[in-house]
């Protein structure tokens, strides 16, 4: 092929010589060697034999004149093929097989445009009803199927090679951006069991194949120049753009106000519920036409800013731009650092940070500064990573006037702490142990030191699962209610008004919330002669072992020991309600918090008292008579119920059960808690207000 070429070249070289000398008066050239790596265009004479001797004299130039005729294959000196053009070559002739195509590369470059024009009117090769022949596949017969060609319409199959072939990349694959990967071009693919190559083909929409689908594109949609394009577009793509950030912005505001997700499980065309944010910007499509205009649909392909990148970039601009008022407001003012750490759903440490100060009007405000992954929870690692967030807005240590952290040893330490490090850089940065944790310290510690409160907890749980796992079970829970408030409006002990007599539910309390566990006593004083004709109608209607467990739960709810623990920790629980609530009080200043906790504890002494114990233990044995509970005789033998009687209290009097170990003792226990969670901020005022 290549030696049958040359010669062709030599003939038409020594024809253009000899036609050239018998031209006329002018003299001939002189004689031009040619070299092996020409590159000649082989063109069909046209109006005489002068255009053909002349376009064989200036075959050494590099740009070759090409005639507009026909198009022709060129010869180019590419590493990727050694052939040379073939003669005779027109429109009419192209090979719509694509594996008897030549490379475009190999078509004059005034030519290229003229031949893609051409295969795109005829459409890529797509047999649809050619017999597909089976080839042995590791020892399955696998065939070309058809219905690729609908999922994917860049897809041509070349019968005469039983191959595959991508027909937007043959036509615009820029060969030396991407040199490899050319199985859908050249040789052609043909593993049929490995569809998936279909889409790793395609890629990511910086692929080989993206960018010759979106040159594709555009030159079957032809538009103006380019510049002429810019200058009459400009202006009103900014606008409209404008306008399309303009809205998706007020959908992302939405929903960070509101703390809700933006991301749907299934975000497809055909998903019914594709998420909150496309949601949102859907329903203001749907119902303004302002935005319908400027997203979505009617929003460039590469600009509708609805990717899941682009609502992370936008997201992450809405809390720099917060995070920037938030350091406008503070103004370079001295603050307090709130911090606490914990881990995220990764199991990743974290840190989250809060800035506390006084703002220009002279409120008290908190503000969230950001949240920081640690690999550790030392207090070195927790200081550099708190320097570090407030280096990034220019603020330092020195302007630190207080700290406020949990009571882990790594933060409130007074050797290695991250309160001692922080002070050791500014020593007017008093730390203060947040008054609400403290107290729910208090309660916690109480509860896991008393046995009897242990116990009274543990019966709980039992009930609220006897009864919180059924809804017929709740259901039978409502009705119970609605036959004892009836009954008591009957017989006048209950009055009726607006607000009064609501339905109430048993809610399970929160183990970091203790005011929660409050409610829950609350409700099963108020609901105890519904609870407790639910329980005996369980232990009759039922037959599993739901019966068995709702009669020993019955068991210990009739008891005067689950009453008096019940009556107990709604006393407690009542003081330390009104005290949580008025420490977290944003108007609330410290000298006043003390005087609160010292009130609190006043309140408690005065329950120990002789006369609190009486007052108290009178209004247990009403609720006992009112329900018909046997009440026990505090000058006899202790029986526990609900736990073993071997070896629990053997000879105890329920007087010393009732009112030494579980009375008097639960109360110290809250008050010795109280004086000890809460002597630093003493300490703290000491030194502030010395007289």
């Amino acid at each position: 092929m290549k030696k049958k070429a040359t010669s062709s070249i030599f003939t038409l070289w020594e024809k253009a010589k000899a036609k050239k000398a018998d031209l006329a008066s002018t003299p001939n050239p002189p004689p031009v060697e040619i070299e092996n790596n020409l590159q000649i265009a082989l063109v069909q004479a046209q109006d005489d034999d002068e255009a053909l001797a002349q376009s064989a004299i200036e075959a050494n130039d590099e740009a070759p004149q090409s005639d507009r005729g026909s198009p022709t294959p060129i010869v180019q000196d590419d590493a990727a093929t050694d052939e040379e053009g073939e003669d005779g070559a027109d429109l009419e002739a192209l090979e719509h097989d694509p594996g008897k195509r030549i490379a475009i590369s190999r078509y004059a470059v005034n030519d290229q445009d003229r031949v893609r024009r051409r295969y795109i009117e005829l459409g890529p090769c797509q047999s649809k009803n050619h017999d597909f022949p089976y080839r042995d596949i590791s020892g399955h017969p696998r065939r070309f199927c058809p219905v690729w060609f609908k999922q994917n319409k860049w897809l041509e199959y070349s019968v005469e090679r039983d191959a595959a072939f991508c027909f937007v990349c043959y036509l615009f694959k820029d060969k030396r951006k991407c040199p490899g990967g050319d199985t859908f071009v050249k040789g052609g693919w043909r593993n049929w069991h490995l569809k998936s190559r279909l889409k790793k083909h395609m890629g990511t929409v910086s692929s080989a194949h993206a960018e010759a689908q979106e040159k594709y594109d555009r030159f079957t949609t032809p538009r103006t120049s380019i510049r002429e394009s810019i200058a009459s577009n400009t202006t009103q793509y900014k606008a409209l753009y404008k306008l399309r950030l303009t809205w998706t912005l007020k959908c992302l505001r939405f929903l960070l106000r509101q703390g809700l997700a933006f991301r749907g499980h299934d975000e497809s065309e055909d998903s019914l519920n594709k998420g909150n944010f496309l949601e949102l910007l859907n329903w203001l499509a749907g119902n303004f036409e302002e935005v319908d205009r400027v997203v979505l649909k009617n929003a460039p392909q590469n600009c509708k800013m609805t990717c899941h990148q682009v609502q992370h970039d936008l997201i992450k601009c809405c809390a720099q731009e917060t995070t920037k008022l938030v350091i406008e407001e503070l103004g370079g003012q001295n603050f307090a650092i709130l911090a606490d750490e914990s881990a995220d759903v990764y199991h990743n440490e974290q840190l989250a940070v809060c800035l506390r100060y006084v703002d220009k009007k002279g409120r008290a405000v908190e503000r969230f500064l950001g949240v920081a992954h640690v690999e550790d929870t030392s207090a070195m690692t927790l200081k550099a990573a708190v320097e570090h967030m407030l280096m990034k807005y220019n603020l330092t240590f020195a302007m630190v006037r207080g700290q406020g952290y949990d009571g882990a040893s790594n933060m409130k330490g007074n050797a290695n702490g991250l309160k001692k490090l922080i002070m050791d850089e500014s020593p007017y940065a008093y730390y203060v142990h947040c008054f609400a944790h403290q107290l729910q310290l208090t309660l916690v510690a109480v509860a896991k030191e008393s046995g009897d409160c242990t116990w009274f907890f543990g019966q709980l749980v039992i009930l609220l699962n006897v009864l919180g796992n059924s809804c017929k079970k709740m259901r039978m829970l409502r009705m119970a209610q609605v036959e004892e408030l009836i009954d008591a409006l009957e017989l006048e002990e209950e009055e009726t008004g607006k607000g009064l007599n609501q339905e109430m539910g048993l809610g399970r309390p929160c183990d970091t919330r203790w005011g929660s566990h409050y409610k829950t006593v609350m409700h099963v004083i108020s609901m105890y002669p519904a609870i407790r004709r639910v329980l005996v109608k369980i232990g009759k209607e039922y037959t599993t072992a739901e019966a068995q467990s709702a009669m020993t739960m019955l068991t210990s709810f009739r008891s005067f020991e689950f009453v008096f623990m019940a009556h107990l920790m709604q006393e407690i629980f009542g003081y330390t309600e009104d005290l949580s609530r008025a420490l977290q009080k944003k108007d609330q200043d410290i000298v006043n918090a003390m005087e609160l906790v010292d009130l609190t504890k006043f309140h408690l002494q005065c329950l120990r008292e002789e006369e609190g114990w009486n007052n108290f233990l009178q209004r247990v044995t009403s609720f006992c008579v009112k329900y018909k509970i046997k009440v026990v005789d505090m000058e006899g033998s202790y029986y526990p119920v609900g736990r073993p009687k071997r070896g629990f209290y053997n000879g105890a009097m329920n007087y010393h059960r009732f009112h030494v170990d579980m009375f008097v003792s639960v109360i110290d226990r809250q008050l010795r808690e109280l004086n000890d969670r809460f002597d630093e901020p003493l300490l703290v005022l000491k030194e502030y207000f010395p007289h």
